[in-house]
């Protein structure tokens, strides 16, 4: 009874990928021996990468901003969200 629910001539299908098709696990494994700036978008040897990588990290920081400045920062995009959120009020 269940035989004839069986489809006849039906063949096996094997799913593998193509031979040249490098696998995973092999490509997590690969060194990384070239990068690209991340401020020029030059590239780099490994080297070099993290020599730019310790300038940035021990780069002194950006200086501060007037308390003026960061107000008038604030309003505008405080001015932007109202804008967004209520359209039809003339600010």
């Amino acid at each position: 009874m269940a035989m004839g629910l069986m489809p006849v001539g039906v063949q096996p299908v094997v799913s593998l990928p193509p031979p040249e098709d490098t696998p995973e696990e092999v490509l997590r494994t690969v060194i990384i021996t070239e990068a690209r700036s991340p401020v020029d978008g030059k590239p780099l040897t490994a080297a070099e990468y993290a020599e730019l990588q310790d300038q940035l990290q021990t780069r002194p920081a950006p200086p501060r901003l007037s308390p003026q400045v960061r107000e008038t920062v604030f309003l505008l995009r405080f001015r932007q969200l109202i804008r967004t959120v209520l359209p039809f009020l003339p600010i």
